[in-house]
């Protein structure tokens, strides 16, 4: 009777099985099916690379804190977005992806190996991408980032190469490719890592674009121009905009690029415009609070700049907002504030870990033998740059402060090992990160890693079928969202 039992269990399990599994794939295309009427015409994807809700809520903590003692948030433009949902991250092959897995995922729908862009994980078959099938569709295509135009994240909207540092590769397929509109950092290897190619600038040229890496020249673009990428006058670490807080007056902002990609591209079949935040993902592996904060305030500044326009079109206009991962294992919180947070110090930093490599510890080391180093020449730079009062610190803090000083002017009797030296200072400058560490702690802010973290993301959506975004769903899911709610038919 037993036996017959399991048997008949079987059975049962065998023949409802096809419907369990069709029941899964309906639910799950449910989630992207769009049951109004109308064409998002006008679509913005906004990515903060490397922010999730703590990059967030610690920009809006910092808000407030800045002008107030209030324990209040000031809520960020995009945060007020009608509709939020959280978002999963993981890869095919770890839970915690990259950035070139995160954005094939967002681009195409797919899951493949960190590193890889738009193919699969034996690298053979190639994905397309939203932008592409928007531009297939009468669209206008910009791509607009922080970083390097030819970085994974806005790579992952207009190439496929199996490996995210074939980036001569990566700046050939922009050259080469139709879109509209390109703008913000540098093109990065552009004549191959050994200099020895045909220079990619010079076949997009051929190829129709116009090349501009002035204000001057920004400044002149009109409508109609025809095919442009805009280059940051002035760069920064690895060819990348200057971070937010180091920005200086006149210089080009996320926001003054998002805007006049909006005024290249506005048309009457619409466009498509990927923008990203590139370096809150950058200023998280180095643990920089302040430069986070700084750049996620100048994404939700180009943000506002898409709501301005989704104004004069507010049946018409999709505004899409997400991360591809967190970055740092970012926290409010930590142990020797425990409930205390003080955010108003953040506002005393007044450089980016880049700026002060750059203009304070690098020239320092350049004029300064290790013998003849000694902290003290460097605490005006320190109190001027990130705020801290040497007087008001721990004696342990100071013991660190001066340790990892004298791994960065290589004290012949303070030497890096190789088994601390990334625990304690993730790779970056050992007095840079430990200043940024004891700044971040006073604020009662802390991190957990100089990597990337696995914890979901929020996406916010504000506009025509933006009731899609809603809910708990993959990274893949943002893909089919976009092309339902375009009206794209995608393979």
């Amino acid at each position: 009777m037993k036996k017959n039992f399991f048997v008949f269990l079987f059975i049962l399990a065998f023949v409802f099985q096809p419907l369990y599994a069709k029941g899964n794939v309906e639910n799950k295309s449910a989630v992207n099916t769009v049951t109004g009427e109308g064409q998002a015409k006008y679509v913005f994807l906004f990515i903060g690379d490397g922010m999730a809700m703590t990059q967030i809520t610690s920009s809006e903590v910092f808000s407030t804190a800045r002008s107030s003692k209030d324990i209040n948030i000031t809520r960020l433009g995009f945060t007020g977005f009608p509709i939020a949902g959280l978002t999963t991250t993981h890869d095919a092959g770890t839970f915690i992806t990259d950035s070139a897995s995160a954005g094939t995922a967002l681009s195409t729908g797919n899951k493949t190996l960190s590193g890889v862009i738009n193919m699969d994980t034996a690298r053979k078959q190639k994905f397309k991408t939203i932008a592409e099938y928007a531009k297939d569709a009468g669209m206008k295509v910009g791509i607009v980032t922080t970083v390097t135009l030819n970085h994974a994240t806005p790579a992952s909207f207009y190439s496929k190469v199996p490996s995210r540092n074939d980036m001569y590769d990566i700046a050939v397929q922009l050259a080469q490719s139709d879109f509209d509109y390109f703008a913000g950092g540098a093109i990065v290897q552009r004549k191959g890592r050994n200099g020895d190619q045909r220079d990619a600038v010079e076949i997009a040229k051929a190829n129709g674009f116009t090349y501009i890496d002035t204000r001057a020249g920004f400044n002149a673009l009109r409508p109609g121009a025809g095919k442009v990428i805009a280059v940051s006058e002035r760069l920064q670490d690895s060819e990348a905009m200057p971070y937010e807080i180091d920005r200086k007056s006149g210089e080009i902002s996320l926001a003054g690029f998002t805007g006049k990609g909006i005024e290249l591209l506005d048309n009457p079949n619409g466009f498509f415009m990927m923008v990203e935040a590139g370096k809150i993902d950058w200023a998280g592996h180095a643990n920089d609070a302040g430069a986070v904060i700084h750049d996620v305030l100048a994404f939700d500044a180009a943000i506002r700049t898409a709501l301005d326009f989704a104004k004069k079109h507010p049946n018409e206009t999709l505004i899409v907002v997400t991360g591809d991962h967190e970055t740092g294992g970012m926290t409010i919180g930590f142990a020797g504030t425990q409930y205390d947070t003080f955010f108003d110090k953040v506002a005393l930093q007044t450089r980016s870990y880049v700026a002060f490599d750059e203009e304070v510890l690098k020239p320092y080391k350049a004029r300064t033998a290790p013998s003849a180093a000694r902290l003290t020449d460097l605490i005006p730079a320190i109190r001027q740059s990130f705020g801290i009062n040497f007087d008001t610190l721990t004696p342990v803090q100071k013991e660190q402060i001066e340790f990892a000083f004298q791994r960065s002017m290589g004290s012949e009797q303070v030497r890096s090992f190789a088994e601390d030296q990334y625990l304690l200072y993730g790779g970056y400058e050992p007095l840079t990160v430990k200043l940024t560490q004891v700044m971040n702690q006073s604020a009662g802010i802390g991190w957990t890693s100089y990597a990337h973290t696995g914890v979901p993301v929020p996406t916010f959506a504000s506009g025509i079928h933006q009731e899609i975004f809603g809910g708990y769903y993959d990274n893949t899911d943002i893909f089919h969202k976009l092309a339902n709610a375009m009206r794209l038919k995608v393979n």
